[in-house]
């Protein structure tokens, strides 16, 4: 076998980077290497388009095997098994309780539940009727006392003769997360700390496999911020908790066994899949600073949840494919356990058909396609060890800041933690404005028939407590909120919408390349948008213009031929409709003269300029 690897191998002599770059540069015709092939991620350090194993001789954690300090790879030496989870943040207990049965019963190995409603004995059975609680595992999510919760519980399964060894789960306790929510604090961080501390005392060996301290560090994702911050932030917040624990004579090694660190994954295929393994690698130096006796103290659960950040009200069945990106992003980077949000959740609460949707998008990842057979199938990419250190460095030096700057509970109390979430979210805002971002069916692609006011059960969006709070939101609510307001006065004019009129003309590839621009950039709004083949000449499409009714005429046509098609439409058009000039014009004024009042083009902010057409044709109406 060695002689046959070294005959092909000789067939195919190495090549230097030197060369490969030769030969970039030769394709590049004189443009430059790095303005067109490196790319800045959001937080700002550069990712090349290629990696060569030399890219790897400064790493020094790609020497280490799964179950081996600094853990990038994991504990998991022989699988990469994770929990299958779905939660069902219903706070109604029959219908928790038929959506986690049928979820039970259906492949997921744990459920989520709502305990807001459970108050006595009796509705923690009627919780958790129907579910075999040895063999799946139970996550509360919510509750008015967590420690009413974990006694109702307990005596649960005291009455039901069951054996409190045989059941896992965790509660949602984290008391940093409520207040960066709600901008407040309930209490002082120290009473707190009392409280998780009692928890800790009081249910340590009555549910001895159950975690009970939560670092729900998704909220400054779906809220808008990075990576970065979202590591960094997630470390500080747990030596926040650590600290206080320890103080109060909680050993490090109980706190990291009962802690649970929830992570979401974002579409960023391969970002994602090194955040998770730099996550782990950091929590592993931050702990050891505890010096923990069990080596087991080092590495974190994780568990991951699929954004919210990024689904839509419009196109919903996008998000499937959002979603299942993300659930491989998680199960590749080595989370314990996933949850999937269902494709409808921007829409309404679960239903039996988006809930069976979100579960076997796990299942098949798992009993179809294997990702639980092989450990850590990153491992030496090239790409992904590369991204997964430059997180980590990143990651790190802000987590250094925090620290220095008085911890994650003193910062959040000065705003410093709000600000900086606030900042990756203004630049996210900006690049889906800009369209440097895509979000398919919302400000690109949009299905131009499609109609989603009647289907809307919940509030487009969460309103924000104060200026100390942290609002979870999608980055489609702004151009979200354009189209339904579209939907609305429809429905208040017997289904008639403003209308777009296309009036092509010349160069057949141009005038269909911006005709295409324009429907895109239009149809966010939901307007109707008439296309046409192509006319003979400006006045004939001004005509045909003027006798559509159309609010908005876009020119399409070639740059050398507008100043031609603009003089020929533009007299006709003028003050009965909105002439747009469709393309990034030299030198507008002359088209400002003839009557052309706006120009959309790839440099334009969509969502302010769309926002001033919709401010001026629905007011108009």
């Amino acid at each position: 076998m060695s002689q046959e690897k070294e005959r092909l191998f000789s067939e195919f002599p190495p090549v230097s980077t030197e060369e490969w770059m030769e030969t970039i540069t030769k394709d590049l015709k004189g443009a430059d290497f790095n303005k067109k092939l490196v790319w800045k991620t959001p937080e700002g350090f550069p990712v090349n388009p290629f990696y060569r194993a030399q890219d790897l001789e400064n790493i020094s954690f790609t020497n280490a095997e799964p179950g081996q300090f600094p853990y990038v790879r994991g504990m998991k030496t022989e699988d990469n098994d994770w929990e299958i989870r779905q939660d069902f943040l219903v706070s109604d207990i029959s219908r928790c309780n038929a959506l986690a049965r049928e979820a039970a019963a259906k492949g997921a190995e744990s459920v989520g539940l709502c305990c807001r409603e459970a108050e006595s004995l009796e509705q923690m059975e009627a919780l958790l009727q129907g579910i075999d609680v040895t063999h799946t595992g139970i996550h509360f999510l919510c509750s008015s006392s967590w420690e009413k919760t974990l006694e109702l519980f307990a005596a649960y399964l005291e009455k039901h003769g069951i054996e409190a060894q045989a059941v896992y789960g965790s509660i949602g306790f984290d008391p940093i997360g409520d207040s960066l929510k709600e901008g407040r604090s309930a209490k002082p961080f120290s009473e707190s700390m009392d409280e998780a501390a009692t928890l800790f005392h009081k249910f340590s060996e009555r549910l001895p496999r159950f975690r009970l301290l939560s670092i729900h560090a998704s909220l400054l994702h779906n809220a808008g911020g990075f990576n970065v911050q979202e590591i960094a932030f997630s470390l500080s917040w747990a030596c926040e908790y650590f600290s206080a624990l320890t103080d109060r004579g909680i050993g490090i090694a109980s706190l990291c066994k009962r802690t649970t660190l929830q992570l979401a994954i974002g579409s960023n295929y391969f970002m994602e899949i090194a955040k998770l393994r730099a996550a782990r690698m950091l929590w592993a130096y931050m702990i050891e600073g505890f010096r923990p006796e069990d080596e087991n103290s080092k590495v974190p659960f994780i568990h991951a949840e699929s954004s919210t950040w990024n689904q839509t009200v419009y196109d919903p069945y996008v998000n499937m494919l959002r979603s299942t990106t993300e659930a491989m992003s998680a199960a590749i980077g080595g989370a314990d356990s996933i949850h999937v949000n269902d494709f409808s959740n921007a829409l309404r609460e679960s239903d039996d058909f988006s809930a069976r949707i979100a579960r076997n998008q796990q299942i098949l990842l798992k009993e179809e396609s294997f990702f639980n057979r092989i450990v850590d199938p990153a491992a030496g990419s090239y790409y992904i060890e590369n991204l997964t250190a430059r997180l980590s460095e990143t990651a790190w030096n802000l987590f250094l800041e925090i620290e220095n700057a008085g911890g994650f509970v003193s910062c959040m109390e000065k705003g410093r933690i709000q600000e900086e979430i606030a900042r990756c979210a203004r630049q996210r805002d900006e690049e889906l404005s800009r369209r440097k971002s895509v979000l398919t069916g919302v400000n690109q692609y949009p299905n131009l028939n499609e109609q989603e006011s009647g289907n809307l059960e919940r509030p487009l969006k969460e309103e924000r407590g104060n200026d100390l709070s942290i609002r979870p939101y999608r980055g489609a609510e702004a151009f979200e909120e354009l189209r339904l307001q579209t939907e609305r006065h429809a429905a208040e004019n017997n289904g008639k919408r403003p209308k777009v009129f296309l009036l092509t003309y010349g160069n057949l590839a141009m005038r269909k390349a911006r005709a295409g621009f324009a429907t895109n950039f239009f149809g966010c709004l939901g307007y109707e948008i008439i296309d046409n083949p192509g006319f003979e000449s400006g006045e004939q499409g001004a005509r045909a213009a003027i006798e559509s009714g159309a609010e908005i005429t876009v020119l399409c046509s070639s740059d050398e031929e507008y100043p031609q098609l603009a003089a020929q439409a533009c007299p006709l058009l003028k003050g009965k409709t909105c002439v747009v000039y469709a393309g990034l014009a030299a030198d507008e004024a002359p088209f400002r003269a003839l009557g052309v009042e706006h120009f959309i083009h790839v440099r334009s902010n969509v969502l302010e300029t769309l926002n001033g057409f919709q401010n001026k044709i629905l007011k108009a109406r």
